[in-house]
């Protein structure tokens, strides 16, 4: 492979992105999980499993791809 490949999120996917991995953070606090270590879990396995359905949490998960994950995290981290 000769070149790069690019990848792009929007501000809209960006804020999206926000909006539920924040939602998905408290429901899986509420019911008394390790959210960070479980949606670690999530986003390196890809396994839902890792995400409770309690409150739709694990279908608000699977709304966004997980590379948006990753880029919305490390565009927030290397801010």
């Amino acid at each position: 492979m000769d070149h790069t490949s690019y990848f792009s999120i929007s501000e809209l996917e960006s804020a999206n992105a926000k909006l539920i991995l924040k939602e998905v953070y408290e429901i899986l606090e509420e019911r008394g999980y390790n959210p960070v270590n479980q949606l670690v879990g999530y986003i390196i396995s890809g396994d839902p499993g890792y995400i409770s359905s309690y409150k739709q949490a694990r279908d608000k998960i699977l709304s966004i791809d997980r590379a948006e994950l990753v880029a919305y995290i490390l565009k927030e981290y290397l801010k």
